[in-house]
């Protein structure tokens, strides 16, 4: 075993601020949605809002620092062991079973994690951006008059945002549980907060 640098700096910072980022828009969003009260109706609009910017500031980076750095390739799927990685979440993890698939600092990611991440990359955070602007901007100031994009009404959008909302809900509550898992309960917290994991050394057999 060998410690090894996973995740850079930069790896961490993206993560941990969409992390923070994700569940303030969570908590605001059910808010507006009257699902919670926290800051009232108006305040959790503007800091919604707020945080919904700097969200897409940040994916503008992310996006950038993947394609330059190579990292998007972490998230190409496969087949390989896809079965195995799903048998050992529901059943061999509690029999003490070993890990089917080997993590190195090249390839992060089993793939059931990439598959999921891909989905979360290219269609759950792409519907939340899409349908969150569409709310912010169904009605706009334009010269002197108010302009109404053109849509009949705001229920379905509503819905798709809603659903999205409870996905990364469910993958955060998810995501908590399998940060457990590692080669101790908090290795993989450890990891994304150093940058270092133990990992199996990449010349031994």
């Amino acid at each position: 075993m060998k410690k090894q640098l996973v995740y850079s700096r930069f790896n961490r910072f993206w993560h941990w601020m969409q992390s923070v980022l994700i569940i303030f828009l969570g908590l605001t969003g059910f808010e507006i949605h009257g699902s919670l009260s926290f800051f009232g109706f108006d305040q959790a609009v503007t800091l919604h809002n707020t945080a919904a910017y700097i969200f897409l500031v940040l994916i503008g980076l992310a996006i950038f620092w993947h394609f330059t750095t190579g990292e998007w390739r972490q998230y190409l799927p496969t087949r390989q062991h896809l079965r195995a990685q799903i048998e050992y979440y529901l059943t061999g993890i509690f029999r003490n079973a070993p890990h089917p698939t080997r993590k190195t600092a090249i390839s992060k990611l089993n793939p059931l994690q990439k598959l999921v991440y891909l989905a979360l990359k290219i269609l759950v955070i792409p519907i939340m951006v899409v349908s969150g602007l569409l709310f912010m901007y169904y009605r706009y100031p334009q010269s002197s008059s108010i302009q109404s994009l053109n849509i009949d009404g705001l229920e379905a959008i509503a819905i798709l945002h809603t659903a999205g909302a409870f996905f990364l809900v469910s993958f955060i509550i998810a995501h908590l549980y399998l940060i457990t898992t590692g080669h101790t309960p908090t290795a993989n917290l450890k990891a994304m907060i150093t940058g270092y994991e133990v990992l199996e050394d990449e010349h031994s057999k």
